[in-house]
This record gives C-alpha cells, structure tokens and sequence, in this order.
C-alpha cells in the first residue's frame, strides 16, 4: 500500500492507493501555513488513518522548489528549507518518505495515463498558483525538475512580472473579483486566455514539448478559454515553431495524488 499526500498552497488531500493503483478514501484538510502545525496536523491524519498498516512507501508532494528532498522554497506557503520527510521520518514504520514539486508529480501522472505515452510533456497547473512539470520518455525530466515556470518573468501591461502574479487562479480572482468558477463571460475568458498564452509564449519555443496539459482549479475550465488560447499561441509563434498539442488533464485536480503513486511505484521497482 502507498501513501500519497498533495499539499496545496491552500488545501493538503491524502489518501491510500493499492499497488494496482486503485485509491482510497481521500481526505482534505486546510493547509496550516506554518510548517509544525502542518507536521503535527500531517502526522495525526496518517497516524489514525494508515497506523498499523503495511505500508510500502509515502509520497509527499510540495508546492514549490524541492532539492534532494527538501523543500527549498515554497512561494504561496512562504515555507524554506523544510525537510519534511526528516521530519516525519518513522511516521508509519519504516515506510520511505518520498518528496517532489507538486507539479512535476501531476505532470508524471497526467503524462502516464495517456495511450501511448508522450515523449515530451509540459504539465502546466493553474490554482492558486502556477506550477510547472516537464516530463520526458515517461519520467521527470532529471535536468529539468526544479524548474518553476510560475516565477517566469515576462513583460505584463508595461511591467516585468512574475506569470503566476497575473494568470494564476488568486490573481484571477483579484482581478476579476470572482472565482473560476462563477465567470461565464466571453470577454473576461478571452481576458484570461491573453493572461495564460504570455508564459506559454516564452516556454514554447524553449522546450518545444509535443504536448501541453493544463491541470489545477482552471484547468477544470478548459473548455471555456481553450479555443481562445489556441488562436493566441497560433497567431504569435513564430512560423517555424510548431504550436503543440494543447489538453486538459484527465483529473485536473487530483493530478498530484496520482502522480504521488507512480513516483512511489517507480522508487520500489528501481530498489
């Protein structure tokens, strides 16, 4: 049995996969924005959940940088060097904890889960912030797995931004005073898509992946700003840059905890 946890810069879920990947119960709880609440929190869930079960491996999912298993920086939860396996170490006996950037794990699920498999995958997720996650040949790129595409810095209404600062979902949210969610107009959605194709107008050329995903909370709303976003990136590549094939995640939300099983299940088989 695996363990996976998705902590989110705003909600952590956890839940139980079988080896054959079959999930169990999920549970969500509040992120707490300090890293011993988070702990204490964390640890009583797995504990009263999974205590006493044969468990193979715990994966954790970080929302940010992460090196060598530590979370380097965590923008929207303002956490820094937190060694969160250390730290919970012996948390479900002598299970492994495993711990990776959030979106290169949902990009590992969301790139597995295709028939066939991409060669070469950009996982992009839209949620409270922008996350990154480049797969290729079916794994997190090694060369490329700290990349944050979120802190890209682009040229934005006359000043040099963060993408995340503009096109994520709180940015959505502060600038538009509604949620994803509550938005059905085409002008505001035409708004949105400009906001989206600004990062994937610099990632594009650079990476030139086969395939783009969108997962998060907007990726939920892909049908709403899709097309607008395609005519976008169609008009401003340039002609030699072939725009790529652009998707919505087969579980655009729970990407991450899928992910969180694959990574555990390709850890096993590599032991």
């Amino acid at each position: 049995m695996i363990v996976a946890v998705d902590t989110g810069g705003t909600k952590t879920l956890v839940t139980l996969f079988s080896r054959d990947g079959v999930a169990g119960k999920m549970i969500k709880f509040p992120t707490p924005p300090k890293q011993t609440d988070y702990l204490d929190l964390l640890k009583k869930t797995l504990q009263e959940n999974y205590g006493g079960q044969r468990i193979e491996a715990i994966t954790i999912a970080m929302p940010g940088i992460v090196k060598d298993g530590v979370a380097i920086w965590c923008n929207n939860l303002k956490w820094k060097n937190f060694d969160v396996a250390t730290a919970l170490k012996g948390v479900l006996g002598k299970a492994p904890i495993l711990v990776d950037n959030d979106a290169s794990l949902a990009g590992l699920a969301e790139t597995r889960s295709r028939e066939p498999v991409p060669s070469s995958v950009l996982y992009v997720t839209i949620s409270t912030g922008i996350g990154t996650g480049i797969i290729t040949n079916g794994v997190i790129d090694p060369g490329l797995r700290m990349s944050e595409g979120g802190r890209m810095l682009i040229e934005y209404k006359g000043k040099v931004r963060e993408w995340e600062s503009f096109a994520s979902g709180k940015a959505i949210y502060e600038n538009f005073d509604s949620y994803a969610k509550d938005i059905h107009d085409e002008k505001t959605w035409n708004n949105i898509a400009d906001r989206i194709s600004r990062g994937f107008l610099v990632a594009i050329p650079l990476l030139q992946s086969d395939v783009i995903i969108i997962g998060g909370s907007i990726g939920t709303y892909f049908d709403r700003y899709s097309k607008q976003l395609k005519q976008i990136l169609k008009k401003h590549l340039p002609p030699h840059i072939p725009c790529p094939k652009i998707l919505p995640a087969n579980h655009p939300e729970q990407a991450v905890i899928y992910g969180c099983y694959y990574y555990a299940i390709d850890s096993l088989a590599n032991k």
